[in-house]
Parts: structure tokens; C-alpha cells; sequence
């Protein structure tokens, strides 16, 4: 198997989207053998010219993404915000909802996925293309079974809130509103799972034509069951549910429709047979449940820093929140380009193409240094005015150009962090990304940041708790790029991919012979 990889200085380093543009589709979906036909090998670029293209094309794949990921945010600031019209309390009870949602909820999803851009990816370009099909409903179903507990917690979690410190109050009303957002969940999961499959396929606007038309039907969700129906503060989840419901919905018409799905030829049909084969649950949550890590670790310890904020008082408390806010919306960039990255790193381990994953991977991480360099110069160039978006208050507004800094430090390190994440989710190295995490976040820079805050001898404060944030981005982002720079047997990873596509491949001939 592995003199096979000796052909890959021949192997395609176009982006897959390009590749099928030109090579015959039908040769591509019936045989693993994916090299590109003699005349379109003669066409592609060396050198710097190569990762220039694959750097511009991966900027491409991700603006859409980006502006997926900021919709998507927006329609929980939305629920936020409205419900916060009702007054202080109510302000209160879903701010705190949606981040609870978020990291022991949501994270799920977004984790849980990221198997899809492993297994999915390296199918679609590997041979056995309606085996992306078999992944998006065991996906599903899987990520589903995982809520459950979620769900009972969210049912019940109003004494654990107690136990924790918080007030009555909240805690109840805390509990009231997961009730409810309860219903949002298989929707959420699904439109997650069916727009990571899209996305391995690189189509990447599917969900961001979704969003576009379900944001401004959220606020009017939101507007009308909060403040003209009886359920008050519960029109909010109740919103979020059914936005969820409908972007799932209106992503399977979107999907079912569209012309390049149909030329893919990646759905095979309902096989729950399939689906629920042991060896292949398995194989997807050796790769779900550490990627559920990846995501949950950074942001629990971004909430638990906005939970430390709080004990500094009204004036950190609100320059955190200028801060949160607008590190959300950046953060949304570097995932975006790992979201380009996964798909593109994985495409190409399923072409058998080691050197064309290379170049990728160091052209995804070219392209998180270069947007985040001028993120960085943009933050700083702003500081000083920065807050004045949010606040009038010239104390807020200092506080937050004197922290502003430390956000722009780590942009670049967050940027690689960001596309270097991907790229070890297109090679099934998700336990990598969870790994380096847990260390740098809740082994050195949380308490870090903690211990600068609030001991005597240092209290730096809000700029403490960044500190503790910066070091850990720095640590996350350069340890990531030293794997895939120095840590990665390429021709190891296309092997890998080989095995994996074979293996389901395998179960899906036993199972149909076996019927």
C-alpha cells in the first residue's frame, strides 16, 4: 500500500471543487484511484505559485464559513438581547442560559461533528462517496443518544446551580428556560451534522444561504413570543427551538436541491442497519468524543473567565463583556479557516495525495498568520476608541484599550490555532487538539490568569485573567503547528485514510451481503 504513495509528487494539489471541474466525474466517484487525467496534472502550478492558490482558494472556502458562524452566533445575541428588554433579571437569566447551552449543550454538536471531517472528507474524495451518507446518519443518531444526559441535566439543574452559588432566582429561572431549549436540540444537532456533510463535499454556502434567511425570522420569533404572547422570558427558547427546527429543515431542502449534491452522488439512501453497525459506532466516537473535548475545553474556559470577571466588580464586568463579545465575533475568522482547512486536509488524504495535504496544511496556516496579523494591527490602531461602541462610560472604555492589547496579541497564535485544529480534524487527530488544550488552559493559564487577578501581591484585574488567556492561545496555537509542521508522517495519514475508507467499506459489503 504504501509504494502506492510513491506516485504522489503526481497527486492532486488543486482544491477537490477545482479538481472535479476538471477531471471526469464519473471515473472520481466509481474508483479510489483518484489521480488527475495527464494534461490536468501538466497545469498545476509549483512552487510558490501553489501555495499562493491553495492559500487564496482556502480564504475562499472560508469567508462563507465565517459568515456562517457569525449568523449563527447572532441569533443567540438576538434571543439575548430581547429577552434583556424585560428588564435586568430577565437580562440575566439568558445571557446565562445561552452560555450554559453552549458549553455543555451545544459543544456537542459542534464537537461531535468535527468526526464528519475526518471520515466524511477522506470518503468523499476516497472512492466510496455514499459512505458520507452512512456518517451523516450515524452522526446524528450518535450525537443525539450523547444529548441525552445533557437533556436530563438541563431538566434538572437548578439545585446544581444552588450548590454552585448562584441565586435562587436565577437558578430557577435558569432551569425554566433549558426546559424549553430542550426541543431545540435535535434540530441544532441535525442542521450542525447536515452542514458538516455539505461541507466535506465543499459546499460551503448551503448553511450561510440558511442562516441569511432564518436570522431576520428569529427576531421576529423572538419579538413576538417574548414580548407580545404570555410566556415572557420563555418566548426565548422557545424562539431558539423552532429556528433551530427550521434551519434543519429548510438546510435539507436546501441540500435535496442543490445541483452539485445531486452531481456528488454522495447520498445512498436511509441504511439504519448500516448506521448502527457496532465496529463503525465505535470508530465515530473515537473521533466525536475527543473532538466534543477540543471545543468544550476552549470554551468553558473562556466562560469560566467571564464568570471571574463578574467578582471584580460592575466596571470589569462590563469591559469583559465588550471584550467577550467582540473576541466571539473575531474567533469566528480562525475557525472558519479551519473549517476550510478539515475539509480540504481530508479531501486530499482520501485522493491518496500526501504531498497535496502538506501543502494545504502549511497553506491553511499562511493564511490564519496573514489574517491575523492585520486583525491584530487593526485592534491596536483602535484601542483607545474601541469601546465607545459599546459604552459611553470613559471608564469602561479605558479599561477596555488597556486590555485591548492583550486580545490583539494573540490573534495570530489564535489564528493558527484555528487552522492547525482543523488540519489534525481532517487527519482523525481531534485527541491532539483536546490534549493541548486541557494542559494549557486548565493546567496553566486559568490559574495563571486567576492568581493575577485576584492574589494581593499582583491584582492586575481584568488584564490578569487575558494574561492567563494569551499564554494559552500561544501554547495551543504554536504546539498545533509543530505537529503538523515537524509531528506529521503525511504518507502515514493518507494510509490511515486508506484503512478507514476500506474498513467502512467492508462493513457495508457484509451488511449487504448479510440482507
Amino acid at each position: 500500500m504504501s509504494s502506492r504513495l510513491l506516485t504522489d509528487e503526481r497527486q492532486p494539489l488543486l482544491p477537490p471543487h477545482e479538481q472535479r471541474q476538471q477531471a471526469d466525474s464519473e471515473r472520481s466517484s466509481s474508483s479510489s484511484d483518484t489521480l488527475l487525467p495527464e494534461e490536468v496534472e501538466n497545469q498545476i502550478p509549483d512552487g510558490s505559485k501553489l501555495n499562493l492558490r491553495l492559500a487564496w482558494s482556502l480564504l475562499v472556502d472560508a469567508i462563507p464559513v465565517i459568515l456562517s458562524y457569525t449568523l449563527q452566533n447572532s441569533i443567540q445575541a438576538t434571543s439575548v438581547l430581547v429577552a434583556g428588554r424585560l428588564g435586568p433579571e430577565e437580562l440575566a437569566t439568558s445571557a446565562f442560559s445561552v452560555m450554559l447551552a453552549f458549553v455543555t449543550g451545544w459543544c456537542i454538536a459542534l464537537g461531535g461533528t468535527t468526526a464528519l471531517d475526518t471520515l466524511g472528507s477522506q470518503a468523499f474524495t476516497g472512492g466510496h462517496r455514499t459512505d458520507l451518507s452512512i456518517h451523516l446518519q450515524r452522526c446524528i443518531v450518535l450525537l443525539l443518544i450523547l444529548f441525552i444526559p445533557v437533556g436530563v441535566v438541563w431538566f434538572f439543574i437548578e439545585p446544581l446551580l444552588l450548590a454552585l452559588g448562584q441565586p435562587a432566582s436565577l437558578s430557577a429561572g435558569v432551569q425554566r428556560f433549558l426546559r424549553v431549549l430542550v426541543l431545540g436540540a435535535p434540530g441544532y444537532i441535525g442542521f450542525e451534522s447536515l452542514k458538516k456533510y455539505l461541507q466535506c463535499q465543499g459546499i460551503m454556502g448551503a448553511s450561510t444561504l440558511v442562516l441569511c434567511i432564518m436570522a431576520p425570522v428569529n427576531l421576529f420569533l423572538n419579538i413576538e413570543l417574548i414580548h407580545h404572547t404570555s410566556l415572557g422570558i420563555l418566548g426565548s427558547p422557545a424562539a431558539l427551538s423552532i429556528t433551530y427546527s427550521l434551519c434543519f429543515l429548510l438546510l435539507i431542502i436546501v441540500t435535496v436541491r442543490s445541483p452539485t449534491h445531486q452531481r456528488n452522488g454522495t447520498w445512498g439512501g436511509v441504511e439504519f442497519r448500516t448506521v448502527f453497525q457496532p465496529r463503525g459506532c465505535l470508530s465515530f466516537l473515537q473521533l466525536a468524543l475527543p473532538g466534543i473535548l477540543m471545543v468544550g475545553t476552549e470554551w468553558a474556559a473562556f466562560e469560566i473567565v467571564a464568570l471571574a470577571a463578574g467578582r471584580l466588580g460592575e466596571l470589569s464586568l462590563a469591559a469583559q463583556s465588550v471584550i467577550m463579545t467582540t473576541d466571539q465575533i473575531l474567533n469566528t475568522i480562525p475557525f472558519g479557516i479551519g473549517v476550510a482547512a478539515s475539509t480540504r486536509v481530508g479531501n486530499l488524504i482520501g485522493t491518496r495525495s500526501a504531498v497535496g495535504a502538506k501543502h494545504a496544511a502549511h497553506a491553511s496556516a499562511f493564511v490564519s498568520v496573514v489574517v491575523g496579523t492585520i486583525v491584530m494591527i487593526v485592534m491596536m490602531a483602535c484601542k483607545d476608541v474601541f469601546g465607545y461602541i459599546f459604552s459611553d462610560d470613559t471608564d469602561v472604555v479605558g479599561l477596555v484599550s488597556r486590555v485591548m492589547p492583550l486580545v490583539a496579541s494573540f490573534q495570530v497564535a489564535d489564528g493558527l490555532a484555528g487552522s492547525c485544529g482543523g488540519v489534525l480534524r481532517g487527519q482523525g487527530r481531534q485527541h491532539l487538539g483536546a490534549f493541548f488544550n486541557i494542559i494549557a488552559y486548565y493546567v496553566l493559564a486559568l490559574p495563571l490568569g486567576i492568581t493575577l487577578a485576584f492574589h494581593p501581591k499582583t491584582h492586575l484585574g481584568l488584564q490578569g485573567l487575558w494574561i492567563g488567556q494569551v499564554v494559552a492561545l500561544f501554547i495551543v496555537g504554536f504546539s498545533e503547528y509543530a505537529v503538523v509542521w515537524v509531528g506529521t508522517d503525511w504518507e502515514q495519514e493518507v494510509i490511515k485514510g486508506i484503512q478507514r475508507n476500506e474498513e467502512e467499506a467492508k462493513r457495508r459489503s457484509i451488511q449487504l451481503s448479510s440482507e
